[in-house]
């Protein structure tokens, strides 16, 4: 009998969703949450692996991990012992590895609970981080499942990294950490006097105090990793907990580690808690504030509940019911989550620990915020991005917070992002006051957000062939294609249809704010390009993806390797600069020659050669990631563009191939998590075709959240209000959508008594039929009511 819901071999969705139970702890591979409130966050495995850190997840790491995602071998870990047996295990699988009798991880929103019941005692950790605090919390419950009294010891085990990640030069970086047993917060503190951040000449200290503690007082400590594991020693089986003791060694001159010992003796059936803090603060005094808030079990209990509470509120404003269950799992919970706390505010994941900011990356993962009715997020971002811009409106491709370090480089689309999400939150909001917002340049005096985008927009149009098409520089939206334009001579015709849609949205914008003058010149620029494209990069049955510097074509019916990109086509289409028979063809080709088993690929076929002239995508091992595998992102707007064209029953089925609830019934094949979507799937040039991996950190959780609502449920923001346009498959009976839009809250109701998909019959807000399906805006924080007919009659679409 199942347990819940889209049960396989490991595990399983709660009912409602908002929990993963993994039921076995050797998942095909680390299956992990990522966890965090914007300035501390933690990643742990359902073997216990991961690691904590502190605005920056590279930079700025509290415990040290390195990348294993086979062995999943490093993380912070839970020891009991059986005193009178002299037998241990961990809390959490690893390190000890020891079969339980019964193993449970719940991988929820914002906390993990890892369970397990060995030798008649059961014990459960809960890991979570407070909405507001620089901490995590572990509460730990330990009962006695016997007829007979208990003697039992806790240790826990980490290892300080307190600064750059990875800890590479662990003999130099160990020279300068202190750690000490402090008597007031019952617990153990870290520093280092080195912090080894960039452009800092290597003399400059850690800013913050780590902090190890827990309620009640432990009974030992330890800092020396060399007396907890003995010499040669091992983290399956360390010296201190096969002997059940602690030497309580600190100071300056050991291998730091922080390490509590806490006495649990045991009635029959009794049960204890015991709370465990491990966070970071740059005074003594805020440590005592946080131990005294958080460290007892009132406390931590409290900030569970509030945490949960945060989290259900953020993401709950937005709520889906259609007759596919993975589809309103993906969407009310994992995919908002997912974008939130790994991408947004980790940034970070298994697959690769960053912690820097990307400049498209992060505006278009802000659109999330835009869905769930708190945009004040997304124009935050907006501001911080436009504070890392040029005055010639060129930005940093990337820059790490803390440092404000960052890397330049000609890439040709990084900069359009910025007026392309602001285009986005005004439609969301209607705040045109926002344009105003001035920002300083990172070379010159402030501006207003509008002449921000303005300035990136003329940097766009000043980069030309002579053919009139946009010059690809070192990369366009993959930067994988970092060879393609290096000279500066390449095109980019992804890059020509991304711009042409901003040239639309910009110069109409100007002109609703009286900026005729570039309003017309936007207008003209738009038109001169779709022309242009429509001239050179038509190859007969689909767009060209790009030319290199000596003028060869990339993307098209005469290359051997890489015929068809994705991209090309979908934002053709995304766009509107592809005429509808042009669009409709585009379209054809990625059915019959991208769209494959698990979702379309980015190319097609993979390059089995390297090519220096195009770049590290060539390099990529065949059927892999950029290089003819499915990468997520780009599926997305596949998805997206059978929506615009009115093809709904292929844009349910791309969206149900790549769904991971639905790949992940085959986990053995799958890998990856079954709850957040992963940046690539194997292509089928791989021998592991099918397999997904890039977890967590990838751009894709955002757009398939935008994409599931804009494009199949087909709520779409204007500026005048909010479109109804369905397309959604035939066999649906309707859908029901709480949404939140400009301060009020709509209950929409589709029905499709016609099985059409498709197609407004009537509309009818609060009671009052209106004949069209632009739903007005109210602004008034009440709820409002819309029920909606999809038509007997399909029409196409324009």
């Amino acid at each position: 009998m199942s347990r819940g819901i889209f049960e396989n071999n490991f595990g399983y969705f709660t009912e409602e969703g908002d929990e993963y139970i993994i039921t076995r702890p050797d998942t095909p591979r680390p299956w992990v949450n990522v966890i965090s409130n914007g300035q501390y966050g933690l990643i742990i495995s359902q073997a216990g692996g991961g690691y904590s850190w502190h605005t920056h997840a590279t930079l700025n790491r509290l415990t040290r991990w390195e990348q294993d995602l086979i062995r999943d071998e490093w993380g912070k870990y839970i020891y009991l012992r059986d005193n009178e047996a002299g037998t241990f295990w961990s809390l959490a699988w690893k390190p000890v590895c020891r079969l339980a009798d019964w193993y449970e991880c719940r991988h929820g929103i914002g906390y993990t609970v890892i369970s397990s019941v060995n030798e008649g005692i059961k014990t459960s950790a809960t890991f979570f981080v407070p909405s507001n605090d620089t901490l995590e919390i572990w509460l730990v419950k330990i009962k006695n499942l016997a007829e007979v009294p208990r003697n039992l010891s806790l240790f826990t085990y980490l290892e300080w990294c307190l600064g750059v990640a990875p800890d590479w030069h662990r003999e130099f970086h160990r020279c300068f950490v202190e750690t000490k047993f402090y008597n007031s917060i019952g617990g153990i503190i870290a520093t280092k006097r080195l912090w080894d951040l960039p452009k800092t000449r290597w003399n400059r200290s850690w800013d913050y105090i780590a902090f190890h503690t827990v309620c009640p007082p432990p009974e030992g400590f330890e800092c020396d990793k060399e007396a907890f594991l003995g010499i040669y020693g091992s983290p399956a089986r360390p010296r201190a907990v096969v002997e059940g003791t602690t030497y309580q060694t600190s100071g300056n001159w050991v291998d730091p580690i922080g390490c509590l010992k806490v006495e649990v003796k045991l009635e029959p059936y009794e049960e204890k808690e015991f709370v465990f803090l491990l966070g970071a603060t740059k005074e003594l005094e805020e440590i005592e504030r946080l131990v005294a808030k958080y460290g007892n079990v009132q406390g931590a209990k409290a900030a569970f509940e509030k945490t949960r509470y945060f989290w259900r509120e953020l993401l709950g404003s937005l709520w889906v019911e259609t007759p596919d269950k993975a589809f309103n799992i993906l969407n009310n919970w994992w995919l908002k989550y997912q974008a939130i706390s790994g991408r947004f505010w980790g940034r970070t994941g298994y697959y690769q620990p960053a912690g820097a900011y990307g400049f498209r990356d992060q505006l278009q993962d802000s659109q999330v915020f835009l869905l769930l009715g708190r945009p004040e997020f997304t124009l935050e971002h907006l501001r911080l991005c436009a504070r890392h811009q040029f005055c010639d409106g060129s930005v940093l491709h990337w820059w790490h917070p803390i440092v404000e370090d960052g890397v330049k480089i000609n890439c040709s689309d990084d900069f359009l992002w910025l007026p392309y999400i602001l285009i986005q939150y005004l439609k969301a909001t209607g705040n045109f006051s926002a344009l105003k917002i001035e920002e300083p340049y990172l070379d010159g005096d402030k501006e207003s957000l509008y002449m921000h985008c303005i300035r990136a927009i003329d940097l766009a149009l000043s980069r030309f062939s002579s053919r009139g098409l946009p010059l690809i520089g070192e990369g366009d939206w993959n930067d994988a294609m970092n060879a393609v334009g290096v000279e500066m001579k390449g095109e980019s015709i992804w890059l020509a249809h991304f711009l042409y849609l901003i040239l639309m949205e910009f110069g109409e914008l100007a002109v609703k704010l009286g900026d005729d003058k570039v309003g017309r010149r936007y207008l003209s620029q738009a038109e001169q390009l779709k022309q242009a494209v429509n001239q050179y990069a038509w190859d007969g049955e689909w767009y060209i993806r790009a030319t290199d510097d000596k003028g060869n074509v990339l993307g098209s019916k005469i290359c051997s390797e890489g015929k068809i990109f994705l991209n090309a086509q979908t934002w053709a289409v995304i766009s509107g600069i592809a005429p509808l028979d042009r669009a409709r063809t585009a379209m054809n080709a990625v059915e019959q020659l991208l769209e494959q088993e698990y979702g379309p690929l980015l190319l097609w076929p993979a390059y089995e050669r390297v090519n220096s002239q195009i770049g590290y995508l060539t390099r990529y091992t065949p059927g892999v990631r950029e290089n003819g595998g499915v990468y997520m992102h780009a599926a997305a707007w596949a998805i997206l563009a059978e929506c615009l064209l009115g093809r709904a029953e292929a844009a349910y089925r791309m969206y149900c191939k790549v769904n991971p609830i639905k790949r992940s019934l085959t986990p053995e094949l799958y890998k990856a998590e079954p709850y957040v979507v992963p940046g690539s799937v194997d292509g089928p040039q791989s021998p592991n075709f099918g397999r997904g991996g890039w977890t967590w950190y990838t751009g894709s959780a955002a757009w398939l959240l935008k994409v599931g609502l804009e494009g199949i449920l087909g709520l779409r923001p204007t500026y005048e209000g909010l479109i109804c346009d369905p397309c959604i498959p035939p066999e649906w009976e309707g859908f029901k959508v709480r949404y939140p839009f400009r301060g009020a809250i709509y209950e929409i109701e589709v029905k499709n008594p016609y099985h059409t998909g498709r197609g407004i019959q009537n509309v009818v807000v609060d009671g009052t039929i209106i004949r069209t399906n632009l739903i007005p805006v109210f602004s008034d924080g009440r709820v409002h009511t819309v029920h909606i007919a999809l038509s007997k009659k399909i029409t196409n679409r324009s």
